[in-house]
């Protein structure tokens, strides 16, 4: 049966069905993905201790790779939209992203592990724009929050999974070379994977009916920038979970044993809220990123100045603001730039996104030191204004869901 046409667009439009297997499909390669590297994330800090790296070295490393990720999705994003080499982009990306990890096995010496590690954080970099505008397009045929919430929720199931197989791998042969040698499978189904959706779904723009291409030199929306500004304050007062983990510690609140389970549990979390936010975005619009805002801004009160309940109840707060993130967050952006410029927008979105959170962390860490009602004060602070900026977005826009 011949495909839909919109009225104004000879090219097939790709139906609803179709769009859901290929976000589906594309979901199922950032599970086996995600367990692939964060498998071997949850291990590299122990294995470079093992090879004879200082403390200072796996906090560079770490860093590094960080920003070097989020840095290359600006220059990628361009590429994939004055290119149009999407596919080529994504699997690119993926191939380095992935095949670091195993090569991990082979690492006799810090240094090449270091390599290997910002590899890996690079290839995420060279792919993420390009298959997030893919994943855009798809999405406009079942729900902008639905779709990134649908493919935000199989990533996160990788993201649990991967640490328990490294974890067992390594319980049962004693040495991280087996873990990593072990995440070769994942690895290599996902490129299998890959290659299947790209060989069924040659042209994702064909899912999104345009009436006319804009000019490729076209300008992202001020709506864009405005909204950039918003995530930028998101993203610095959030802190990364390493830095709730060290106040649990440090503060005696859960056991050695408990931080990793909590950690797991607030994927899971992520997870399922990335579900309920994608539908509540397509119905009621901004309105849902605002109110995941707020209640992602209550974790720094809860897990920094509660006992071990009000911790708890921090992180699962954290849990949503990291499923807003990767669900709504990203539909967001899909919905106010058009699709040729779309994997720029992402890749800007990623690198400001990325320092912001960067240098809010770091600043976040020295505050701790200082005084812990003083991150508390600040983490709050601009998290709200976030969601003031949001809020003004969404009325003087009249943006919507969808």
């Amino acid at each position: 049966m011949p495909e839909p046409r919109s009225p104004d667009n000879p090219r097939p439009v790709l139906g609803r069905r179709s769009a859901m297997q290929f976000i589906v499909l594309l979901g199922v390669v950032s599970l086996l993905a995600d367990v692939t590297y964060e498998g071997a994330r949850s291990s590299t800090g122990p294995f470079l201790a093992v090879l004879g790296a200082s403390a200072a070295v796996v906090g560079f490393a770490a860093g590094l790779g960080e920003l070097l990720g989020y840095g290359v999705r600006l220059l990628f994003g361009i590429i994939a939209d004055r290119t149009g080499r999407y596919w080529l982009l994504t699997i690119l990306g993926y191939g380095v992203n992935l095949l670091a990890v195993p090569l991990l096995a082979l690492a006799g010496a810090w240094p090449v592990a270091v390599a290997l590690m910002i590899a890996e954080r690079v290839g995420k970099g060279m792919r993420t724009p390009a298959r997030d505008a893919m994943l855009s397009q798809a999405t406009s045929q079942v729900g902008r929050g639905w779709g990134f919430a649908l493919h935000e929720a199989l990533d996160q199931t990788g993201a649990v999974t991967g640490p328990l197989l490294m974890a067992a791998a390594v319980h049962a042969r004693g040495d991280y070379r087996a873990g990593f040698a072990l995440l070769l499978i994942p690895a290599v189904l996902t490129l299998v994977v890959l290659t299947v959706a790209r060989v069924l779904f040659p042209r994702p723009e064909h899912f999104e009916a345009t009436t006319a291409a804009p000019p490729i030199d076209e300008r992202l929306p001020s709506a864009f920038w405005m909204y950039l500004v918003a995530m930028a304050l998101l993203a610095a007062g959030f802190a990364d979970f390493p830095l709730v983990a060290y106040h649990l510690k440090r503060a005696a609140i859960t056991s050695d044993t408990g931080i990793p389970l909590l950690y797991a549990l607030a994927m899971g979390v992520d997870a399922v809220a990335a579900l309920i936010l994608g539908r509540l975005y397509d119905r009621k619009g901004f309105a849902t990123l605002v109110g995941a805002t707020v209640l992602s801004a209550a974790f720094a009160p809860l897990a920094f100045l509660g006992g071990p309940t009000l911790a708890v109840a921090g992180v699962l707060c954290w849990a949503v603001g990291m499923g807003a993130q990767e669900s709504i967050i990203r539909a967001a952006i899909a919905g106010m730039v058009p699709s040729t410029r779309r994997a720029s927008a992402y890749g800007t979105f990623n690198a400001v996104f990325g320092v912001a959170w960067f240098a809010g962390s770091a600043l976040m860490g020295v505050l701790y030191e200082m005084s812990v009602a003083a991150l508390v004060v600040f983490s709050v602070a601009i998290q709200l204004g976030c969601a003031g900026v949001l809020l003004y977005l969404g009325r003087s826009r009249g943006m919507a869901g969808g």
